[in-house]
């Protein structure tokens, strides 16, 4: 990529930056739908929060910030299948809730793959 002149790279890092605009955004209309389309806000409990674990740290903030971190996830999940279960929330949104989450991931996925940054080398 050092090849191309200096306005090719450019554009390639917007379009990179705008994929992702488009991803994150996809997200947060699938979460909002999955309430709005079935008049039950209750799924909006499971706000996605993801981050990658950098194990150089080993501070006691650094592992209770892995701690939340890995709470937020597992409940990014586990509270729309608990209120489908429960019945207060219908298929609908609790699939439309799952794929916001999905699509979350996979633009986590997407920035850690397009990043020219060596600092997370877990792909």
């Amino acid at each position: 990529m050092s090849d191309l002149p200096g306005y090719m790279r450019t554009c390639l890092n917007t379009g990179k930056l705008l994929s992702l605009a488009i991803l994150v955004s996809g997200g947060i209309v699938l979460q909002i739908l999955a309430c709005a389309l079935y008049n039950n806000w209750w799924p909006m409990l499971s706000g996605s929060n993801d981050s990658i674990f950098d194990e150089s740290d080993n501070s006691s903030w650094v592992n209770f910030t892995k701690f939340l971190t890995g709470a937020s996830t597992v409940g990014g999940i586990a509270i729309p299948s608990i209120l489908k279960h429960a019945g207060v929330i219908g298929w609908g949104a609790f699939a439309m809730e799952l794929s916001s989450y999905f699509v979350f991931g996979l633009t986590l996925i997407c920035y850690l793959w397009m990043s020219d940054e060596d600092d997370y080398s877990i792909l």
